[in-house]
């Protein structure tokens, strides 16, 4: 014999009216509407939310992200291609626009270093979660035993200055050269016969620039960037300094990995600052790196 259950009121047993009027009615489209609704909602929410986190000086900025392989040869240079496979993909899903200014590429496999200039409001508020030494671990494809590797490639992130922005940069503190852009890299920049590489001698800084069709306008975007990332080492030298004094200072060294993306022998993306974790990795190398971005700044404002 079936217990009968007591009256309850219809709120009670569907607290949300939309899906409860779904069910009732088993309309399967006014189910998918409420469900697109909701899921767009929490993503609007999402955004304010982050952009409330977002009230440093130059959150607003454009972002020149530089991505550069470790040691490891080809498995780092392979780590260093997906991960700027990474960040282009997540521009394009979150409507950023991209401009690779260089791509330093290897003729047997990846990309030794990149730099890009990402567009669109927020971009270096959000970019900056991604400053730091990234590690994978892996299978190598690279490796005809089929051993297991560990690869480290660092992200660097500057925010792209306006022009009134004054950086003192001393003509005797450069060296200039010029080369043709060759190699694989054509698949995301322009070949051409006046590439510039911009070295800043007292701190070692190398900007290069191959995206331009003229010499003299890729000497002046590697310029631009060159003060940008001058900007950034000098902020980042203050903060050091802070840290130092307040007993929180942590070294730059490929062991103090930001976050590990694990491929086998089980998956997981893991940043070691937050503790956020995917298991989907593949989705992450994708470009779905927001809950690491939200994470981060988070973590960073209740620092």
């Amino acid at each position: 014999m079936h217990r009968k259950l007591p009256a309850q009121p219809l709120w009670r047993l569907y607290p949300n009216k939309a899906n409860f009027l779904a069910r009732e009615e088993a309309d399967a489209e006014l189910q998918k509407e409420f469900e697109t609704r909701a899921r767009a909602l929490r993503h609007t929410l999402d955004r304010h939310q982050l952009l409330i986190l977002l009230d440093e000086e130059y959150d607003r900025a454009n972002a020149i992200l530089v991505v550069h392989a470790g040691s490891g040869g080809l498995d780092s240079q392979d780590w260093a291609e997906m991960l700027l496979r990474m960040y282009l993909r997540w521009a394009e899903r979150d409507g950023f626009k991209t401009t690779v200014l260089e791509a330093a590429s290897d003729e047997e496999a990846g990309i030794k270093s990149a730099t890009v200039l990402v567009e669109g409001d927020y971009a270096y508020g959000y970019l900056k979660a991604e400053k730091g030494v990234h590690r994978l671990v892996r299978i190598s494809p690279f490796d005809a035993a089929h051993r297991r590797h560990t690869s480290f490639a660092s992200v660097g992130v500057s925010p792209e200055l306006a022009d009134d922005v004054e950086v003192e940069v001393r003509p005797e503190d450069l060296r200039v050269d010029t080369f043709r852009a060759s190699g694989a890299g054509g698949q995301y920049v322009n070949r051409t016969d006046s590439a510039v590489r911009v070295t800043h001698i007292p701190t070692g800084i190398v900007v290069s620039c191959q995206n331009e069709r003229s010499q003299h306008m890729n000497r002046q975007v590697a310029m631009h960037v060159l003060k940008s990332r001058l900007y950034e080492r000098a902020m980042q030298e203050r903060s050091d300094e802070l840290a130092a004094v307040v007993g929180d200072k942590k070294e730059s060294t490929w062991g103090s990995q930001i976050r590990s993306y694990v491929l086998h022998p089980y998956t997981l993306a893991k940043d070691h600052r937050t503790g956020t974790e995917k298991g989907n990795v593949q989705a992450v190398l994708d470009g779905d790196i927001d809950d690491f971005v939200m994470g981060y700044l988070r973590w960073k404002k209740n620092g």
